[in-house]
């Protein structure tokens, strides 16, 4: 890829380091990444990837931009309540970086839907907030062999992790199942500190972003979770489970499943 001027300039950060140099942008630049919700998690790991440079990124929800969601989800303005958080977070990234594709996805992601939409990126990252869409997420990443980054936020904490199938721990190795419903406040019941958010979701956009380039090391077989209010971060080691139902030896789920879906607010707003 031949960069302009003005593009060498915008890049020239990522230019100058060893790792990433002029070869490791031009890996950014045709890199296509796909991120489920447009809401805490995603906002901020959507700017951040739209700033790198990130050729193609894929930005899905259902959703549309309510009051309450400003104090966390810094893609969306206060003139944006109201506009579906697909165009308001895109216009946002396409201001940050003309160079780069985004392709809004207005939909709700189902069993019978995610599978077709995630074959078309190298990276997704899961910014939802209710475990059935993260079990979805996982599983059909699994299936199709397509690296993904969880992530969960609450209150004063957040946890975080990589998954590259067939190599790592998924989230099913540890998480067999979602919880029954009700059995986990939502941040609408318990609250989120706003910056969490933004903590978290710039997390996983560097994880995308050295998965991309095949640089450092990835929070794979790892769960990172960290409690601001007292500013401690914590590594806790994973392994992949032989008898996992997803990516196991033998596995007994081979087909997607709609779970029951729990909502974070009186709208259902992804935190």
């Amino acid at each position: 890829m031949r960069y302009s001027d003005t593009q060498l300039e915008r890049y020239s950060r990522h230019i100058i380091l060893q790792e990433v140099g002029l070869e490791g942008q031009e890996k950014i630049s045709d890199a296509r990444v796909l991120i489920v919700g447009a809401g805490g998690l995603g906002a901020p790991a959507a700017l951040y990837l739209a700033a790198a440079g990130v050729g193609t990124i894929g930005i899905v929800d259902n959703d549309r931009v309510d009051i309450s969601n400003l104090q966390r989800q810094i893609a969306h303005f206060t003139e944006d309540v109201g506009r579906e958080k697909v165009l308001s977070a895109a216009a946002k990234m396409r201001a940050i970086n003309p160079d780069i594709t985004v392709r809004p996805h207005q939909l709700f992601l189902r069993a019978d839907n995610i599978r077709e939409l995630i074959r078309d990126y190298d990276f997704v990252i899961d910014g939802t907030d209710n475990f059935p869409t993260k079990f979805l997420v996982n599983d059909a990443c699994v299936m199709e062999n397509i690296p993904f980054s969880h992530g969960g936020i609450l209150r004063f904490d957040g946890q975080t992790m990589t998954v590259l199938p067939g190599r790592s721990a998924c989230y099913r190795c540890s998480f067999r199942q979602p919880p029954p419903a009700n059995a986990v406040p939502t941040c609408s019941q318990a609250g989120v500190l706003g910056a969490i958010a933004g903590m978290l979701g710039t997390i996983q956009a560097a994880e995308a972003l050295k998965q991309i380039l095949g640089i450092g090391q990835l929070l794979t077989d790892s769960l990172l979770t960290f409690n601001a209010a007292a500013m401690q971060f914590r590594k806790i080691p994973l392994r992949r489970q032989a008898d996992c139902p997803v990516c196991g030896e033998h596995p007994s789920i081979t087909e997607l499943v709609d779970y029951e879906q729990a909502v974070c607010g009186l709208k259902g707003e992804v935190c």
